[in-house]
């Protein structure tokens, strides 16, 4: 069995740690840097108090020196205005999902996501979303996810065309 639990402010270093090899996982490089510590201090900041902002579950690692955390889902609300469809203007995005390669094959994003989504569900979310990598595809699609609608993104920063 599968025990997940909620994370908390004190697991910001381990999900950021998970969030680097996520990103490894993705695109086969690895990036160390400032934005670690800028991405604790958000995570810390954003899973404190009874409104947080982010949610995340995670599974603890079961391995004597292993890392603290084995697998983590994050995922935030967002309030829009409500729609025929979407009476409650709340939506989901599932952002983080990442099992440290130690663990992988176990079920534990599953479980992880699974869990993000129970809360989304209690909190009256009607549709999430997430952008999956191609080794993930399955699993969300799976859980019932299916492609919606097209998604252009633009980083206002340099006013090109973004990538997610």
């Amino acid at each position: 069995m599968i025990v997940t639990r909620a994370a908390v402010p004190e697991d910001a270093t381990e999900l950021v740690r998970l969030r680097r090899l996520m990103f490894l996982a993705m695109n086969g490089c690895d990036s160390p840097g400032s934005w670690e510590r800028d991405a604790q201090t958000t995570v810390r900041r954003q899973l404190a108090g009874p409104d947080a902002r982010l949610a995340g579950f995670v599974v603890a690692g079961d391995e004597s020196g292993a890392p603290h955390l084995a697998a983590c889902a994050l995922g935030t609300v967002e309030e829009r205005l409500p729609s025929p469809s979407h009476p409650s203007g709340r939506f989901g995005f599932v952002f983080n999902v990442c099992t440290d390669p130690r663990y992988r094959g176990r079920g534990y994003a599953r479980a992880t996501t699974e869990a993000l989504l129970g809360w989304f569900a209690e909190r009256g979310v009607t549709r999430v979303d997430l952008h999956a990598t191609d080794d993930a595809e399955p699993l969300y699609r799976s859980l019932g996810f299916a492609e919606h609608s097209l998604a252009l993104s633009l980083d206002v920063r340099s006013g090109e065309s973004a990538v997610p």
